[in-house]
């Protein structure tokens, strides 16, 4: 499987959710069965916003904390808009 870095949005609480797996399918079903505790208040239903492949597992999950590390919406936004990470270069 492909590492990778995602974006989940949250309609309800308008949040958005940054993570990193290598397998994404799996990842998302874990999400809406409600066993990431991080995820489980926000609540099931939500949208995959942003994804990007990377590679190794281990510059997903730098990626994954770099960008947590922003604590911006507006920085998580452009990433979104933008299509691709330019900013951990």
């Amino acid at each position: 499987m492909q590492p990778r870095v995602y974006i989940l949005h949250f309609p309800k609480s308008d949040r958005y959710y940054v993570g990193s797996t290598n397998n994404l399918a799996r990842r998302l079903e874990r999400h809406l069965a409600g066993h990431t505790h991080s995820t489980k208040r926000l609540g099931s239903e939500f949208r995959v916003v942003f994804t990007q492949d990377m590679e190794t597992l281990e510059d997903a999950r730098k990626a994954e904390y770099r960008i947590k590390s922003w604590k911006r919406r507006d920085f998580i936004e452009k990433i979104i808009n933008d299509g691709k990470l330019k900013y951990l270069q």
